[in-house]
Formats: C-alpha cells, structure tokens, sequence
C-alpha cells in the first residue's frame, strides 16, 4: 500500500516504469489478501482445505490469479529495464505510458482467464481420479499445467535480462577503457545491477521452486489424504508461506534500490554519448 500510494502522490514518479512497479504492489496485495482468506478458512475449518470443497475454489483461484500477474509484472520489469539501457537509444523511447498501460492489462487479462479457469468448470469436484492431494479441488493436469511454463518463465526471461544488462554494461566499460576514460561509474553500476538481478533470481527461486516441487509430487503421487498428513501438509503451507513473503520482497528489490538504479543508468546515458563524441572526435 505504501508503494502505491507513494507512486500515486508523486508525480515524479509517473513515469513507464513506475506504471509497472505500482501493478506489482497491486498483485502482490491481491495475493496477501487472497492468502489471508485461505488462512482464514484452515483456522476455520482445516479440512475444507485439505479434502477440498466448492468453498476453496474462490479464493484458490484469486490466489493463483494474483500470482500469475505477479509473475507476469517481474517479467515486465525485466524486459523494460533490458530496454532501458540498450545500446539503441531509441529503443528506451519506445516504451512509453500507452505501452506500459497495454502490458499491465494484458497481464491481468491472462493471470484472470488461467486463475480462474477452476471457476469455469475445470476442477476436480466431481471427478475423483484426477483431484490434487495438495491443493483439491484442482485437478493435477490443471497444476501442472500452470505451473510448469510460468515458473519456467519467472526463472528464465529474468535471468536473461538481467544478464544481459550486465553484458551490455561490461562493453561500455570495456569501450571506455579502449578511450582511456574512467570507468568507476560503470563499474559500480555493473556491481548494483549484479546484485539486485541476483537478489531478484534468487527470491524468485525461494518463492517458486518449493510450489513447482510440491506440484511434481502431487503429479507424481497417487495416495490418500491420510497417507500424506501432516508433514506433505505442513510443506504445502510453507510454499504458501514463501509465495506470500514475495509481497514484501518485491517492494524492497524494485521500489528501493531500482529507484536510485535507474537515476543511476540515466547519468550513464548520458556519459556515455558525451564520452563517445568525445572518443570519435
């Protein structure tokens, strides 16, 4: 809420970028009040939550919708902040307002048609040789389904991005170098860029990796609910407990630090032309 009001109040801040910071608090909002309706419920009455029942579809499916748009924004931001310090300059022109605006609600779009597919019909409260032993009633091939190509996508898309930042400052740095200019600008930033990508992947795995993992055992495990209790359920509710702490996560790596990050890559621009004119003439 604090990043959304803050984005919102100061106009400095409306910027493309920021269009898609602001999302990301709002899908990670969806995502702790959907968690705290689950909670809520396994206070109530825990084995609605483990033997599954129509009540559990509602907030399981904005649960899952919540996540796919998280997952969706990361990407985003991802691929915006590649653009932003391409070597083009006029590939950072292209991402305007319009065109964050257009990402933003063609995430929603796609995180609302696949969470709430349970909704439309496929699940499993009816058909018993299909349902998840974790997460009834959803049906495994449903699951899987869904977690396989996003997580997939939160692993990979990121990682190429922002290594590829971090390439694409490496030459400058290099070119500089070949010009006899300093490069402790660079290189500071190159090890900014370095940590944060880092920070980011690797709260992407902590978040994701335990879901896709309990997924593939659910797939790959046809037992009975007693045979698994407590300790596969006990597991279940951590990987929750790790999808939930990403709302807290995500603020701190993108809001905080890719704040100063990005005034930072904007003077590098901007050395950068004034140095190769410079290296030219």
């Amino acid at each position: 809420c604090t990043v959304i009001f803050t984005r919102l109040a100061t106009r400095d801040l409306h910027k493309p970028i920021s269009i898609l910071f602001c999302n990301l608090a709002v899908s990670d909002l969806f995502t702790s009040f959907s968690g705290f309706w689950i909670s809520m419920l396994f206070i109530t009455n825990p084995d609605i939550t483990i033997f599954g029942s129509q009540d559990m579809l509602a907030p399981y499916s904005l649960y899952t919708t919540s996540i796919l748009s998280t997952i969706y924004n990361l990407v985003s931001i991802g691929i915006e902040r590649y653009l932003a310090v391409a070597e083009s300059m006029r590939t950072r022109f292209r991402v305007a307002r319009s065109h964050s605006i257009a990402v933003v609600f063609i995430n929603w779009v796609l995180a609302f048609f696949l969470g709430c597919l349970p909704l439309m019909g496929w699940n499993c409260l009816q058909v018993e040789s299909n349902v998840s032993v974790l997460y009834s009633p959803f049906c495994v091939n449903y699951l899987v389904f869904i977690a396989m190509p996003n997580v997939a996508v939160a692993f990979l898309v990121p990682l190429f991005t922002y290594l590829r930042i971090i390439i694409i400052l490496r030459k400058r740095k290099l070119r500089m170098q070949a010009c006899g200019q300093a490069t402790s600008t660079y290189r500071s930033a190159e090890t900014q860029v370095a940590r944060t990508s880092i920070s980011i992947w690797l709260l992407a795995l902590v978040s994701y990796a335990p879901f896709l993992a309990g997924v593939i055992f659910d797939a790959a495990n046809q037992r009975c609910h007693s045979e698994l209790y407590p300790g596969v359920y006990i597991f279940r509710n951590c990987t929750a407990m790790l999808i939930t702490l990403t709302c807290l996560g995500n603020p701190l790596l993108y809001t905080l630090r890719l704040r100063a990050l990005g005034a930072r890559l904007k003077a590098l621009r901007g050395l950068w032309a004034s140095r190769v004119r410079a290296c030219a003439v």
